[in-house]
């Protein structure tokens, strides 16, 4: 809901008579589509009609960005871009390539390599090492990880599965783990940087963090500071060491991530970057005057609806 929020503030300073709305394939049990200034129902990613219902939804609502927030979404609309721009529609997505190589972890840990930042080492599954970390190549949410610490607990479910990549386990006692939102302009160039340290997850999202720039920031802006094919709000994540500058990549989601509203009230402006350089086709400049040591304490919240709110009474 933060998100949605967000976005409807910098659009009224704008154009005050703008609207945020939303799509889903259940928008009426969806908190955010709740809040938004309007929802649609779409088919889910998989169906054929997906990419033709958004397109001709744009077209009828005269609706001129597009932000996708769920990962599965953006293989599909990134194949989409220069369709929906042909239009002067705008697909706020990575190029097609780039987000192939996010979506395979194996190759997100090519490129980390390629811009010289360190990963955890792959551990052989025919002689592993303990403790080691196992994720699946193509997971998200968290689901399918397992930290492992000796061999009798290697099931061979496990062991079989030709998804999971057996790694390095990185001791939070060593490091501690950030999720950097990153903001990329049309020409892939780095425009900020909000390191948010992890102190507490759930569900594979932040529930407590803090803004930091510690002595790592301004060797990951170097390192970072292009990304071909990187189009707006990527959620980086690192293992940072707890005794000096050593950075570990560990994966990029070229998205808006959960923990986005503590880099928004931070200061780092990306909803309004967005419509400066797709609406008002403006510049953005780089941006590090964001707010240091902001703590965000994420709690549950409600939509209350009445039966009547509801289509199918």
């Amino acid at each position: 809901m933060g998100l949605v929020k967000a976005f409807q503030t910098e659009l009224k300073k704008k154009f005050p008579n703008s609207k945020v709305y939303t799509a889903e394939a259940n928008p009426e049990w969806s908190s955010a589509c709740r809040i938004s200034d309007g929802y649609f129902t779409i088919p889910r990613v998989d169906n054929e009609n997906y990419i033709n219902s958004i397109y001709n939804l744009c077209i009828k609502e005269n609706i001129k960005v597009v932000v996708p927030t769920i990962d599965t979404e953006l293989i599909v609309l990134s194949k989409a871009k220069e369709l929906f721009l042909s239009n002067n529609i705008h697909l706020i997505v990575s190029d097609f390539d780039f987000v192939l190589k996010c979506r395979d972890k194996r190759e997100t840990n090519i490129l980390f390599n390629d811009v010289n930042i360190k990963v955890p080492k792959l551990i052989s599954k025919e002689n592993p090492s303990f403790p080691v970390f196992i994720k699946p190549y193509d997971g998200s949410l968290s689901k399918d990880i397992y930290l492992i610490d000796k061999r009798e607990d290697l099931t061979e479910s496990i062991l079989i599965n030709p998804k999971l990549m057996f790694m390095e386990y990185i001791s939070p006692v060593d490091f501690q783990e950030y999720s950097v939102d990153a903001y990329y302009d049309k020409n892939n160039i780095l425009k900020c940087l909000v390191p948010r340290r992890r102190i507490e997850i759930r569900g594979g999202e932040i529930s407590k963090g803090r803004t930091e720039k510690g002595i790592f920031y301004n060797i990951l802006k170097e390192k970072i500071h292009y990304l071909k094919g990187a189009i707006g709000c990527l959620t980086i994540q690192f293992f940072v060491s707890r005794n000096d500058s050593n950075i570990i990549g560990i994966e990029i989601n070229p998205r808006f991530g959960g923990g986005f509203p503590l880099s928004y009230a931070s200061g780092a402006n990306y909803p309004g970057y967005i419509i400066h350089e797709y609406l008002m086709n403006e510049t953005i400049q780089f941006n590090e005057n964001w707010i240091e040591n902001r703590v965000m304490l994420r709690f549950d919240s409600e939509v209350i609806l009445d039966h009547n709110d509801f289509t199918s009474k």
